[in-house]
């Protein structure tokens, strides 16, 4: 069954702001869904999740306020997706895990977009080759509208009856799956604006200067001995964050903020992309097959980067990002020192201050450090995700979620390494010490940054 969409554009009245107010509940916009007519005040947030859920909802499309219908159909390499697919997959993870197993009386809005916009998802049947998204003009971007709306018509409906345990789960999990698109959204978006000759921005927002020299790097020591890592389970968490476990760590030392600009600069000067000897081998065959000599996005003489305001000048005090774990792992082979394991990153998060810039904060960049607290490492959180030395793999008696939703974290633990603390592209409310984020190692389109570390 196929449901006709009104031909325009459904993004265009949406709020402003990142992270915006929660307008599904709380506008008196009408909503015209088949022949029924709703107006979104008639769903009123009676729980926490229902409000986690329009909160979540809502900042999807706006983050794409600012764009214009031809750009939500580009896929610039097959580990992007359009902007289209992505609004169209997070609301295809509510229908099909949440409304089609749990509502016997749910009509599916159309019955191909199962097909069209399935990820990875084996047991849920096949899907359309991520390398061709970009090729479907159609469903139009108007029809995604219809079909967010009217997959949150009836979500809402079912919260607002009450949900079981179970059910409440799919849908938070639903929530934080989103949360995690909308960071693709916006690294995608960028990969394909950067790679039109116009160099277009998504906006224009006004980035953090220092107005001191940025404080040489320092280490801060952390003891070591048992000590216990992972989620307990007790708040929202991602399977491949359990179970909590215990682990043995030497003392070590952990650097008290990310590489700055400057810093990776002096490294690209120093010949440090044509010795051999810093390189991990594949890392090094991926450097002479791809010519990489500079962070993607930075320009040939190094003095500008494009961002997601535009082509900018580097900050040198700013956190380098968009690295890979190679070039990460070169550059701390060259500075004398190592990258942090996940389970030293996790000890010292778990005793830090949550705290950092997220896409909360509009800027969508890796920002200077602003002060130093001198008592705990800063920019743990938000800014760039962190590269470690740990291969991604299961903790000690780890046990994916049962049925499709089991194929989430599991089935991808295999020759991919763990990246830790969120970027300036995640949401604040989506991130936590245990969380276990994980790419492969050439991988450079997302926020990635560099910490170090040392043996004591």
């Amino acid at each position: 069954m196929r449901r006709e969409a009104p031909a325009r554009v459904v993004f265009d009245t949406l709020p402003s702001g990142l992270y915006p107010e929660c307008s599904i509940l709380r506008t008196s916009a009408t909503i015209q869904i088949n022949t029924m007519v709703l107006r979104t005040d008639d769903f009123i947030a009676v729980s926490p999740l229902a409000d986690r859920y329009c909160r979540v909802r809502d900042a999807s499309p706006a983050l794409c306020r600012t764009l214009e219908p031809e750009d939500y159909v580009v896929q610039s390499m097959p580990t992007v997706s359009p902007m289209k697919w992505h609004l169209a997959h997070t609301t295809w993870f509510f229908e099909q895990f949440v409304l089609v197993p749990h509502r016997p009386d749910y009509e599916v809005f159309d019955e191909t977009y199962h097909y069209l916009f399935n990820s990875y998802y084996l047991t849920k049947g096949q899907m359309h080759a991520r390398a061709e998204r970009g090729l479907l003009s159609r469903p139009t971007v108007a029809q995604i509208g219809m079909y967010r709306r009217y997959v949150d018509q009836h979500i809402l409906a079912m919260l607002d009856e009450g949900v079981d345990g179970e059910l409440y789960g799919l849908i938070e999990l639903g929530t934080h799956h989103e949360q995690q698109h909308q960071e693709l959204m916006l690294t995608d978006i960028k990969h394909i604006f950067s790679i039109s000759p116009l160099e277009p921005a998504l906006l224009h927002a006004k980035q953090r200067t220092r107005t001191a020299p940025l404080p040489a790097l320092r280490f801060l020591t952390m003891a070591g001995g048992l000590k216990k890592i992972g989620a307990d389970g007790e708040s929202f968490c991602f399977d491949n964050e359990t179970p909590r476990h215990q682990v043995f760590t030497e003392d070590f030392g952990i650097a008290d903020r990310l590489v700055s600009n400057r810093e990776f600069r002096d490294f690209i000067a120093a010949g440090g992309y044509t010795e051999s000897a810093l390189w991990l081998a594949d890392g090094w065959a991926w450097v002479q097959a791809n010519a990489i000599d500079r962070p993607l996005y930075w320009s040939e003489d190094l003095d500008t980067e494009f961002t997601l305001s535009g082509r900018q000048a580097i900050d040198p005090d700013a956190p380098v990002c968009h690295v890979s774990f190679y070039e990460a792992d070169a550059y701390a082979r060259w500075a004398g020192h190592r990258l942090p394991t996940e389970a030293e990153w996790e000890i010292v998060a778990e005793r830090a201050t949550r705290e950092g810039n997220f896409v909360d904060n509009g800027l969508l960049h890796p920002q200077p450090l602003n002060t130093s607290t001198q008592l705990e490492p800063d920019q743990l959180f938000g800014d760039a995700w962190e590269w470690t030395s740990t291969p991604y793999s299961a903790y000690p008696g780890f046990t994916p979620l049962a049925g499709s939703v089991g194929e989430y974290n599991g089935k991808f633990m295999c020759n991919q390494m763990v990246c830790r603390g969120g970027s300036c592209a995640t949401p604040a409310d989506h991130i936590r010490p245990t969380y276990r984020n994980f790419f492969y190692p050439q991988e450079r389109w997302q926020f990635f940054g560099i910490r170090l570390a040392r043996d004591i």
